[in-house]
């Protein structure tokens, strides 16, 4: 499999953007493959996936992971894998960050599917993203953070 870049698969979401690079649907369901773009201090509230595990590297900037009880600094060449249904979150450091994700099995596209259609139709209210995040087997557990949608 092959896939050169698709502007069709970019979405922008206020203050982030998401590339998707590869679905469930191009890998058999073994993983979505997606590339994020940050902006300084930008991250979403702990959560967690019951349906896939979440691996991030960390391609330019800094990022402050949060898993469970334990914060780890990540700057750019860190790995950093999150087991389905562990919770987490991060902050992006004092800098715009990019990072690659990849969800195993495939998760989530559809989830940033809908936030961007979320988005594009005006403010999405805590509990509105809570819906969205369940329909993905997200569990949003803790507050948003000002500036994530």
């Amino acid at each position: 499999m092959f896939t050169g870049a698709d502007p069709r698969r970019r979405q922008c979401y206020c203050r982030f953007e998401m590339s998707v690079k590869a679905t469930g649907a191009q890998t058999g369901e073994a993983f979505a493959f997606l590339e994020a773009t940050e902006p300084a201090g930008f991250g979403p509230p702990m959560h967690r996936h019951t349906d896939a595990s979440e691996s991030f590297y960390v391609l330019h900037g800094e990022y402050t992971v949060f898993l469970g009880e334990q914060e780890y600094t990540c700057p750019a060449g860190s790995f950093i894998f999150i087991p389905a249904g562990a919770p987490h979150g991060f902050r992006v450091g004092p800098m715009p960050s990019r990072k690659i994700m990849v969800f195993a099995p495939a998760a989530m596209v559809g989830y940033f599917d809908d936030l961007s259609n979320a988005v594009r139709g005006g403010t999405v209210a805590p509990d509105e993203l809570a819906a969205i995040a369940a329909a993905h087997s997200m569990e949003v557990l803790g507050p948003v953070p000002e500036g994530y949608v």
